[in-house]
């Protein structure tokens, strides 16, 4: 027994020593917030004062009361559907092209579309909106292109298409590079016997390749769902929630309830909300594609 204690408290030391200061780090800057960030959804604090009150219950009333919070939500729901879709297509379309394939330029060709992930938020919603504005209005108007002849960003109709674009111009490189590892690891055997028994590139494709790359595509998944719940700095820098807020996504209406309208408990039950149902979508998403893996 004090054999077992001694090599306990060995291991104990070795862990402190090594990863104590990252774990209380950890706890400081993640775990400790969180708690009290849950704590505050019981209050009725409006981010200033020093005084407020346990209102139990009735912020989380007033989250499901609020015909705002979830019409952004749906709207949250719409732009993460088509994100996750055309992200994912065209990063495995990417990956596809520029794996195995004798492209010319092909490591040139993975960083440049690898870039645009490396853009801050801001700095990406500030270029494209003055492509939307300025860019493609002169050359709609130039070139008698009817749709490109006004800015998408004024247009209730289209500005949400708006930060689809930009999300997929940004995240798409970021997934490719997840393919690309995945594609990597596929045996070559199975293909070259594929093609050896006359299987053409598709049927390749369809039995062989996207079967095999269901692993990425669960991470890939999971990545653009959580990214496209929680985004905010390109919908601040590129419309800014308008035009009339029909591009206000579920975050900035987070964030404007709690640090605009002052209902800091309100606005800390939202997100936890947000949290909770970002959470069990992901999981629900990872369940159901693991069901899809297929063993070599």
């Amino acid at each position: 027994m004090q054999a077992a204690e001694k090599r306990f408290v060995e291991k104990l030391k070795t862990y402190l020593l090594f990863a104590g200061p990252t774990t209380l780090v950890f706890i400081t800057v993640i775990i400790l917030p969180f708690l009290f960030g849950i704590y505050l959804t019981f209050t009725n604090w409006d981010g200033i004062s020093k005084a407020y009150t346990f209102v139990s219950f009735s912020n989380y009333k007033t989250v499901f009361q609020d015909a705002a919070f979830w019409t952004s939500f749906l709207r949250t729901v719409k732009y993460v559907f088509y994100t996750v879709i055309l992200v994912n297509s065209l990063g495995f379309a990417l990956a596809y092209a520029l794996t195995g394939n004798r492209v010319w330029g092909q490591n040139l060709l993975r960083t440049g579309f690898f870039v645009p992930n490396l853009i801050g938020g801001i700095i990406l919603g500030l270029v494209w909106r003055f492509i939307f504005s300025n860019v493609l209005v002169y050359l709609g108007r130039t070139f008698n292109i009817g749709f490109l002849s006004y800015s998408w960003l004024a247009n209730p109709h289209k500005a949400l298409w708006t930060l689809v674009i930009v999300s997929v111009w940004q995240y798409s490189g970021y997934m490719m590079i997840i393919f690309i590892a995945g594609l990597s690891n596929i045996p070559r055997e199975l293909l070259e016997a594929a093609t050896i028994d006359g299987a053409t590139g598709f049927q390749r494709l369809r039995t062989i390749v996207l079967p095999l790359m269901v692993p990425a595509f669960i991470v890939t998944v999971f990545l653009t769902i959580q990214r496209g719940f929680m985004v905010y700095d390109v919908n601040l820098a590129l419309t800014d929630g308008g035009p009339f807020k029909t591009t206000q996504l579920i975050s900035m209406h987070v964030y404007e309830k709690a640090f605009l309208a002052q209902q800091y408990g309100v606005g800390q039950s939202q997100a936890f909300f947000l949290f909770l149902l970002v959470a069990a979508i992901s999981l629900t998403q990872v369940y159901f594609t693991k069901k899809l893996e297929v063993e070599v």
